[in-house]
């Protein structure tokens, strides 16, 4: 049977990034050693890819990703390839719960824009063997450059320039998206995670904003840089608190942010983080005000390899669905399981479990 977007996203889905293979992480290190060439790199990826994504068919996914393959981090590598955006050496990694990541970052040095990105053909790929599933593509929000991104001064003294380019620019990456061929795109997104918590309050201030100020202007930067995607075209975005070696950044319910995510934001869908304490309750759910939001429940988690009680799982569901409509809701792990090429400290096999285990949970809650 042809899967139809209808259904987007899926009442079993799941974040997009996967655990690369081993023979995927040994052709990464030989390009960077020289040993092997560009073309002989991709020529590798495509081949793991084409076994992943028939091992999302075969588990019973109804939308399938390239598992973030060609890429280092699930934000760097779309961000750097965007107009007047570098890669740079940094001097410290981002800083995880007991673990920093490698000391990489980016910063805008000139002025923005969307030409020709190489993810535009990573999507065609995946399209191109997609069969009757639906091909889901990510890439970071448009606030990521602003929260992760050094900003020249000299280039955009006016961050209001910024964000006026930066949207024009996503604007185009979604037609470009569009006329290669997705209908399902994401976003992913951990800077709302600033409005979660203390620390994050304190991350605003040091960006010279107040709460209520960046709030306004990262709902601004979702919704004008969406506001022309075409009518049969799914966008949803997924809030993160961040994802790296089974670690986290962020803590703290939807609360403080909750009447924007939920009553202001307008995306197809929602991706939510509800896999332990740090996620805060089901109460923010109750600003959702739009029959056509889906919210997806990020029930099971990517982090470990134990499989939750799906009696728990479906109670969490019921109690959601106090405050959102059933039908409104979907279930999926509440991350990716590889946000950066060294991925979650779990076995694929763990991986695979996990998305069944959420597969056969949605069966049971949405016959």
């Amino acid at each position: 049977m042809t899967k139809t977007l209808t259904r987007a996203p899926f009442k079993a889905d799941h974040v997009g990034s996967f655990l690369r293979p081993e023979r995927l992480k040994q052709a990464r290190l030989q390009k960077e050693n020289g040993e092997i060439t560009a073309e002989q790199l991709r020529a590798i990826e495509d081949e793991e890819i084409i076994k992943l994504v028939e091992k999302q068919k075969e588990v019973g996914l109804s939308a399938v990703t390239d598992g973030e393959f060609r890429r280092a981090w699930w934000h760097f590598d779309f961000l750097a390839g965007l107009e007047g955006v570098e890669l740079f050496e940094a001097e410290s990694g981002i800083q995880f719960n007991g673990v920093q990541t490698r000391a990489h970052g980016i910063k805008v040095t000139g002025k923005l824009d969307f030409g020709q990105h190489p993810f535009i053909e990573d999507y065609k790929f995946l399209d191109s063997i997609k069969g009757d599933h639906v091909a889901k593509f990510t890439i970071p929000s448009p606030n990521m450059l602003f929260f992760r991104g050094v900003i020249e001064e000299a280039v955009y003294p006016n961050k209001d320039e910024f964000f006026d380019d930066l949207i024009k620019a996503y604007q185009k990456a979604i037609q470009a998206f569009y006329d290669a061929g997705c209908r399902y795109l994401q976003l992913d997104d951990t800077s709302w995670a600033v409005f979660f918590s203390e620390k994050g309050q304190k991350q605003i201030a040091d960006k010279g904003y107040t709460p209520e100020e960046l709030i306004k202007i990262f709902t601004r930067a979702i919704n004008e840089s969406i506001a022309n995607k075409p009518e049969d075209m799914v966008i949803t975005m997924h809030i993160c608190r961040g994802n790296f070696k089974s670690t986290y950044t962020a803590s703290g319910g939807y609360d403080n942010a909750s009447e924007y995510i939920f009553g202001q934001l307008n995306l197809d869908g929602l991706f939510l983080e509800f896999d332990d304490e740090r996620s805060g309750g089901f109460a923010p759910l109750q600003h959702v005000n739009r029959k056509d939001l889906q919210i997806v429940l990020g029930l099971i988690t990517s982090k470990f390899g134990e499989l939750e009680d799906p009696e728990r799982i479906k109670t969490r569901i019921a109690e959601a669905s106090q405050y959102v409509d059933l039908d409104q809701l979907c279930l999926s792990p509440q991350c990716g399981f590889s946000s950066t090429e060294e991925g979650n400290l779990l076995t694929e096999e763990q991986q695979w479990d996990k998305v069944r285990h959420v597969i056969s949970i949605a069966n049971d809650v949405w016959k």
